[in-house]
């Protein structure tokens, strides 16, 4: 056996209120001995449940390595999880405002059974990147970093318009990889020139001092969207913001830096997401949606006086938090 691998996933369905919890076991195998050659090496793919609900998958498998042929049954979730590329990655076109992207994504039959998901584009970003299309003061003029924003990119595109500077963050290398990409394809200059893409698991220091390498003052603004559904990822998504803020105070009135998270509550709730929140020194001055009693007060509800925003906000329950510093 050359690489063994779990892939644990939960799926949610909202409508039935079913959470599932899927399991994979897959390995890759080469022929042991001194008649396989490297340059016939098979490789093969083995799914738990498929091998135990059909038998013959493992009956065929042994009788073509009988017959001395190789064997790849290794595209797909296989491809994903032991660094083949996948070629036929899927382009889909994205609406923003005035923007229209074309970003390529995980193929959907993929995205199920693959370890990141920062390979496809998620409804939060899609709501966040028409936020800030129709509300550029929200990083006019500021320094903006975006945590885990996965391949697509679309909000840090969006606030290339305004910005000083974008950093565009994620800690999947593969995703970090089609971001890449996905800028190149879809950004021209001024607006390429002023955001850079950058490698950053949370909470790693190597990682961290790199990204102030780029801006030793601090962000201004940033942005996380579906970046909590991990319970053990929300100390050093905390952690980590709290590195890289900035510490200066604005002047005018919500000009302070601030953290925006864009998520639907999944697997971490929002107590226990305000509890780590409070011991990095943030505190929560906005939520969204807000309730009519204090709407007029609200940060964030002035961002949706715009009809064309309304008009993107999805079917899911969607959240948006907003922090400063202490």
């Amino acid at each position: 056996m050359e690489e063994y691998g779990l892939c644990c996933k939960q799926v949610e369905n909202r409508s039935r209120e079913i959470v599932m919890n899927r399991r994979w076991v897959q390995a890759v195998f080469h022929l042991d001995g001194a008649s396989c050659l490297s340059s016939t090496k098979t490789e093969i793919k083995v799914e738990h449940d498929k091998a135990r609900t059909n038998p013959e998958i493992l009956e065929n498998t042994s009788a073509d390595h009988a017959s001395g042929l190789d064997l790849d049954i290794s595209e797909g979730l296989a491809a994903e999880m032991f660094g083949i590329s996948v070629s036929n990655d899927e382009i889909i076109e994205v609406m923003v405002q005035d923007w229209s992207f074309q970003i390529t994504v995980l193929p959907k039959e993929y995205q199920h059974t693959c370890k990141s998901t920062g390979l496809m584009l998620w409804e939060s970003a899609r709501l966040m990147a028409s936020v800030l299309a129709a509300n550029q003061n929200i990083v006019a003029g500021k320094k903006v970093l975006e945590l885990g924003c996965g391949c697509g990119g679309i909000c840090t595109m969006v606030a290339t318009k305004s910005a000083d500077i974008v950093v565009a963050t994620d800690g999947d290398v593969k995703a970090l990889d089609l971001l890449t990409r996905n800028v190149a394809a879809n950004l021209k200059s001024p607006s390429l020139a002023k955001l850079i893409t950058k490698r950053l698991d949370w909470g790693n220091r190597d990682h961290i001092e790199s990204v102030k390498g780029l801006n030793d003052e601090g962000f201004e603004i940033i942005i996380g969207t579906d970046v909590t559904y991990v319970p053990e990822a929300i100390m050093p998504l905390f952690a980590t913001a709290k590195e890289l803020i900035s510490s200066n105070r604005g002047i005018e009135e919500n000009s302070e830096p601030a953290l925006i998270l864009c998520h639907v509550l999944r697997r971490v709730d929002e107590p226990s997401l305000l509890a780590a929140a409070s011991q990095f020194g943030f505190r929560l001055v906005d939520r969204w949606p807000t309730d009519a009693a204090t709407a007029s007060q609200s940060i964030i509800s002035t961002w949706f006086s715009d009809n064309s925003v309304k008009e993107c906000v999805p079917s899911t329950a969607l959240s948006i938090m907003y922090f400063y510093t202490v």
